[in-house]
């Protein structure tokens, strides 16, 4: 790389550059990452990622940026603001147990194709103004330890509920990393602002926050519904309410999160009616409805029969009493069969949910 402009100025041109492609946040840190090493240890030795297999298939090296990507000297830190307006806001959506929870991160399109596309479009504008140089660009898409390096380059701190905040912006942000060759000066960590608040732990459904910063996958309901293929465990289930696709409980109740911002950002607006959807209309989904309608989504990902598990649970979820439980239970036997052994058994559990 050859460049006449000074490391600080092109620091400042690559901020304009993000923010001009819809960041908020872009900052810079070195490659140090050892300090959260043992803490990961003690977390897989502890059972906490599940059947999360990945974790230890990749070992140390999300601590490595150095090693992922050979000759990476810094790692420039995004944010982009997921956040987006609705008409019935999260928490009216899982007061009414007739309607499915979508985490709203999931609401819009794929985020990890779209912030590392623009990531690979600021690489581009860095490019011409400095020469080719190495870099890669990542979200949420390889062994890469984002929380850390969000921390170490200031863009905020890591909750008690092991999220990002920042005091600006909350949590309700995307994290991308842009790893580069280039020698930029590095921003200064900032003080974590949690206090004593407990908020995020005294609301988890589940108890899945054990302790501050430190999320047990296992009671987790985005682990059980999103990452494990396991079947959920029936003493949870009756924990996870209406929440078909992840939880937000822990953001909602951050004192943080007044200060977020809503999105405007077209691709992360809600799409196909999924921010209040109707859960007898989304079990009769079959497969190729359920790709349809999804496409483009990462709620593709989980599949049509993780998706009709998630759904299964969250109708036997209906109290006593409520108006929809005909509907459901015509939906569930109707659906015995359709989908698989593993469904059933959650069908199953459903129908004798709701016939008590």
């Amino acid at each position: 790389m050859t460049t006449q402009t000074s490391p600080q100025r092109l620091k400042e041109s690559i901020q304009d550059w993000a923010a001009e492609l819809g960041f908020t946040e872009a900052r810079v840190t070195d490659t140090d990452l050892s300090a959260y090493e043992a803490g990961f240890e003690r977390w897989l030795e502890d059972g906490c990622a599940g059947t999360m297999g990945f974790f230890q298939r990749h070992g140390l090296m999300r601590f490595h940026p150095e090693e992922l990507v050979p000759g990476t000297r810094r790692v420039l830190m995004v944010t982009r603001d997921y956040l987006p307006p609705e008409s019935l806001g999260p928490s009216k959506v899982l007061g009414e147990p007739a309607l499915g929870y979508v985490s709203r991160y999931a609401l819009g399109r794929d985020y990890h194709k779209l912030v590392r596309k623009r990531l690979a479009q600021l690489a581009q504008r860095i490019s011409e103004s400095v020469g080719p140089f190495t870099y890669r660009a990542f979200c949420d898409s390889a062994p890469v330890y984002e929380t850390g390096l969000a921390e170490r380059a200031g863009v905020g701190w890591k909750g008690k509920h092991s999220l990002v905040l920042n005091r600006s912006g909350g949590s309700w942000f995307f994290l991308g990393a842009l790893f580069l060759d280039i020698d930029l000066p590095v921003d200064e960590p900032v003080q974590p602002h949690c206090g004593s608040c407990t908020a995020c732990l005294d609301v988890c459904p589940t108890g899945a926050i054990v302790a501050d910063g430190v999320v047990d996958a296992r009671r987790c309901i985005s682990y059980l519904t999103i990452e494990s293929h396991d079947d959920i465990p029936e003493s949870l289930r009756p924990l996870m309410g209406n929440r078909i696709y992840g939880c937000d409980d822990c953001q909602l109740v951050c004192p943080w999160n007044r200060f977020a911002r809503k999105t405007n950002d077209t691709d992360f607006h809600a799409r196909q009616g999924l921010e209040a959807p109707d859960l007898v209309e989304l079990f009769g989904w079959d497969e190729p409805t359920f790709l349809a309608r999804t496409e483009g989504s990462a709620i593709r990902r989980i599949g049509w029969r993780r998706w009709r598990r998630n759904l299964a649970v969250a109708l036997g979820n209906l109290p006593t009493g409520h108006p929809r439980i005909p509907a459901a239970l015509a939906a569930l036997q109707g659906g015995l069969g359709e989908a698989g052994d593993q469904v059933d058994r959650h069908i199953h559990w459903a129908l004798a949910r709701l016939a008590r």
